[in-house]
C-alpha cells in the first residue's frame, strides 16, 4: 500500500519568497511650537510608509536626535529659540536630507538655507497636506520641492543674468536641488510659479466646484488629512475659534453636516461629489 504519510511536493518550492515590504521612511520633525510638532507627527504618521522617529524644539535638539535616530528626512523650522534652523543646517545636512518647513519666506533666508545645504523649502500656507507628504517622499530620492514664495526668492536672484549659476558656496545637496529646480526648459526663469516643484493641488477642482476661498480650501485639505481643530489652528497659525468659523462656512458650501461627509465630497469619493453642490 502507498505510504499516506509522504508529503506531496510543494508546487511553489522553486519560487523565491516574497520580498519584504520596504522600511518606513524615518522622519525627524524640528519646530519650537509643540502643537505644530504634534500636528505634523499625526499627519505624517498616518501614512503607512512614513514614521516620525523623533521631534525637537530647536536646532541643538534636532542635531542630537538626528545622531541618535538616523532619520531619512529632517523637517526643519527656521526661527526657533536657542539654536535656530539656519544655524543647525550645516550640522544636520551630513546626517540626512533637510526640508525647510517654515513661515519664513524672506529671500535672504531662502538663499542662505540653500547655501547651507537644504534640499527644499516649503512655506506654510502654500501647500496642501498631500503635497507635504509628496515632498517628504521625494526629498529622500533627491527631488527638490519649493513653494511659490520660495521659488520667487530664488528666481529673483536669477533675473538679469545670462543663465542660472549656482549661488556661491552652495552645498552639494542644495546644488542638486537647485539644479533640478531651475533646469526646466519648458518654463522661463522669470516664472516662479512655473518653476515650482510642488505636485498639483489635489483639491483644486473641488475648490472651484464648491467655491471655497484659498484659506477654506487649505483647511479642508487638513480636515481630509485627519487633523483636529487644534492641529489645524497650529499649522495655519490661527485660533481654534477661527478654525471653527471656517469649518462652519465650509460645511455650508459642501452641504455637509460632519467632517467625514465633507472629506468624502472634497476628495471626490462621495456618490454625488462629482455633481457638486445642488
Amino acid at each position: 500500500m502507498p505510504d499516506r504519510t509522504t508529503t506531496p511536493p510543494d508546487p511553489f518550492e522553486d519560487f523565491p519568497p516574497p520580498a519584504p515590504p520596504p522600511a518606513p521612511l524615518r522622519v525627524l520633525v524640528a519646530d519650537d511650537n509643540p502643537v505644530v510638532r504634534a500636528g505634523l507627527t499625526a499627519l505624517l504618521s498616518g501614512r503607512e510608509d512614513i514614521t516620525v522617529v523623533a521631534s525637537a524644539a530647536d536646532g541643538r535638539q534636532a542635531y542630537e536626535a538626528a545622531r541618535r535616530h538616523h532619520p531619512d528626512v529632517v523637517l526643519l523650522d527656521v526661527r526657533m529659540p536657542g539654536v535656530d534652523g539656519i544655524s543647525a543646517l550645516p550640522h544636520l545636512v551630513p546626517l540626512a536630507p533637510v526640508l525647510m518647513l517654515t513661515y519664513s519666506s524672506e529671500s535672504e533666508i531662502v538663499h542662505e538655507a540653500l547655501r547651507r545645504g537644504a534640499s527644499g523649502y516649503l512655506v506654510h500656507g502654500e501647500f496642501t497636506a498631500d503635497q507635504l507628504i509628496a515632498a517628504v517622499r521625494d526629498i529622500k530620492s533627491g527631488s527638490a520641492h519649493f513653494t511659490t514664495s520660495a521659488a520667487h526668492a530664488v528666481v529673483a536672484g536669477l533675473r538679469g543674468s545670462d543663465g542660472p549659476p549656482l549661488p556661491e558656496g552652495l552645498g552639494r545637496a542644495s546644488a542638486t536641488a537647485y539644479e533640478s529646480f531651475v533646469a526646466q526648459p519648458k518654463h522661463p526663469l522669470s516664472s516662479a510659479e512655473g518653476l515650482s516643484r510642488m505636485q498639483p493641488d489635489v483639491g483644486q477642482s473641488s475648490k472651484s466646484r464648491y467655491q471655497l476661498s484659498t484659506r477654506e480650501a487649505e483647511i479642508m485639505d487638513l480636515i481630509a488629512s485627519g487633523m483636529t481643530n487644534q492641529q489645524i489652528a497650529a499649522t495655519c497659525f490661527i485660533s481654534e475659534k477661527t478654525v471653527k468659523n471656517h469649518i462652519n462656512r465650509i460645511f455650508a458650501k459642501l452641504h455637509s453636516t460632519n467632517r467625514a461627509e465633507a472629506a468624502a465630497k472634497w476628495l471626490g469619493t462621495a456618490p454625488d461629489s462629482r455633481r457638486g453642490p445642488s
